[in-house]
């Protein structure tokens, strides 16, 4: 920690879930007072059990498509489920959460004259059309398919942030987050990194939708909020949006066979029908974030997936143990 930093109390929305978790730890090392806000229907108190007992750490259970009266020196805006499984489950709260909950922090961003970070994503630009994706692309998406709730949520987000800044002069921050994975995400995540190592542990058939041939570009999550974190904390006039991700592009079927390999799993691969709007390429131009964060992702897939296939097989291990014992109770998984 740098003790000549100014000590902040920051607001994290969505801080018990997978990336909220991770950036609460960093503010907290950091020296850092936190208040993690958080609904739990996709996060989860395992996520932050070890935080709680930092005396910088606040824990609020609360809806940001309800206003938040708190006192706060920064947002990060974190709130929202994040794959299908979860923002399809209840589509209409999906929207809410990404329009009604940024109109609601954008208000206290305003009214505390405060910066906000905005988590967008990489779905923003659809099945894109054009490779890779620059900032500038203005996308490629089906406003009235399965996946809109969430990719028009995010861009109506987007829309609220730049309208905010311009005619209240909020100071925004703004970020297109690309295909994340590591530590603290959901067995029932229902994302293919998730998925693939979740079937190879277990030596069921790894399921690839399509051929296979569809590519992503896949970032560690320590990487992920490193460049969160150096896009809150750029020059002011960077306002985004910026692309955060890693541009090293994988077919599923590699991603697959990089899983099978790692785990020893005896999985054999499975082809099913590609669902309706499901991107065939993703990849991030990070020029913008090279030039102007100085950032670029380190950890490189085999190491990443190699530390998050030991958090998966540990998950599993403590959900068993717990399953098989009437003696003593565990912490839900």
């Amino acid at each position: 920690m740098d003790r000549t930093k100014k000590v902040k109390r920051i607001l994290v929305t969505g801080g018990a879930g997978f990336l909220g978790s991770h950036l609460c730890k960093k503010l907290l090392t950091e020296g850092h007072e936190v208040l993690c806000v958080d609904n739990f229907f996709t996060g989860r108190r395992q996520n932050i059990h070890s935080l709680l007992d930092n005396k910088n750490f606040e824990l609020l259970r609360h809806d940001i498509t309800f206003p938040l009266y708190v006192e706060v020196d920064e947002i990060y805006n974190l709130a929202c489920p994040a794959s299908p499984v979860h923002y399809q489950f209840d589509p209409v709260q999906t929207t809410k959460t990404s329009v009604v909950g940024a109109i609601n922090m954008l208000g206290l961003a305003k009214r505390l004259k405060i910066k906000i970070l905005q988590a967008s994503t990489s779905e923003v630009y659809g099945d894109p059309s054009i490779h890779p994706q620059t900032e500038s692309y203005w996308g490629n998406v089906n406003p009235i398919g399965p996946r809109a709730c969430y990719d028009e949520g995010k861009r109506c987000a987007e829309t609220l942030f730049f309208d905010y800044h311009r005619q209240n002069n909020v100071e925004i921050k703004v970020v297109r987050i690309f295909n994340t994975y590591g530590p603290h995400m959901q067995l029932n995540d229902g994302r293919v990194v998730s998925n693939f190592i979740m079937q190879a542990l277990r030596n069921d058939s790894i399921t690839i939708f399509g051929d296979g041939s569809q590519t992503r570009s896949f970032c560690y999550v320590e990487d992920m909020i490193d460049g969160l974190h150096k896009m809150m904390e750029s020059d002011k006039d960077l306002t985004g949006p910026v692309n955060i991700g890693n541009p090293t592009e994988f077919t599923m079927l590699e991603l697959a066979e990089k899983i099978i390999k790692i785990t020893g799993s005896k999985s054999q691969i499975a082809f099913m029908e590609l669902p309706q709007d499901d991107p065939k390429q993703r990849k991030p131009d990070i020029t913008i974030a090279k030039k102007n964060l100085g950032w670029t992702p380190n950890i490189d897939l085999e190491l990443g997936l190699t530390r998050s296939i030991e958090y998966f097989e540990k998950l599993i291990f403590d959900k068993t143990v717990k399953n098989n014992s009437s003696k003593i109770n565990y912490e839900r998984v």
